[in-house]
């Protein structure tokens, strides 16, 4: 008896339920960050649930769950409640951002194997510490571009550009002591994220 009960809450959900997710989704799409909050509350545990099973890791599965919130709020003109509910919405975001994830990971996955054919050609007998510089970087390259917008644009203009925090400063208008944490937090992160990788 129970699990008919389970079953028809399923396929037709209590009444105040639905008037919870109308209200919700009449939130977002007039842009109301406290309807929003609800939305990610009621939500984000689905989208991880999702996103984990088809990754099979939970980091990526945070990291997908974030983007389709993301994506969730700059799209929010797009949902349109009259073709369908808020949370099958929500449901086909996470499909095509755990799809992008699964791309990003076969490219970074194909990167790393041609950096390495690319090392032993290069190298008759390559030592593994060349080897290991060429992961290194090749893995160097595939987190920063991971790091947050700010993050990965100091640390570029810093590793790339050679330039100094003050110049990175001026170049970019952001505060000094803002480049700096920029840096110190990119950095604290591509080294954990190196020595993961190792």
């Amino acid at each position: 008896m129970s699990s008919i009960m389970r079953t028809s809450e399923r396929l037709f959900p209590p009444v105040e339920g639905t008037a919870l997710e109308e209200d919700l989704a009449r939130g977002l799409v007039d842009s109301d960050e406290q309807a929003f909050a609800a939305i990610y509350r009621r939500w984000s545990s689905l989208v991880h649930t999702m996103a984990a099973r088809s990754l099979g890791d939970a980091r990526e599965a945070e990291d997908v769950t974030q983007q389709v919130f993301l994506a969730a709020w700059r799209g929010r003109s797009g949902f349109h409640p009259e073709r369908g509910p808020l949370g099958a919405w929500l449901v086909g975001i996470t499909r095509r951002k755990t799809v992008d994830a699964l791309a990003a990971r076969t490219r970074r996955l194909r990167l790393v194997e041609a950096a390495g054919r690319a090392a032993d050609a290069a190298v008759p007998n390559p030592q593994p510490a060349v080897i290991d510089q060429v992961l290194d970087r090749v893995l160097l390259s595939a987190e920063l571009s991971r790091l947050p917008r700010r993050q990965r644009e100091v640390l570029r203009l810093a590793f790339y550009d050679d330039l100094t925090q003050a110049q990175i400063s001026e170049r970019t208008g952001l505060p000094l002591g803002t480049v700096k944490s920029h840096a110190r937090r990119g950095l604290f992160q591509l080294r954990g994220k190196i020595e993961e990788g190792r």
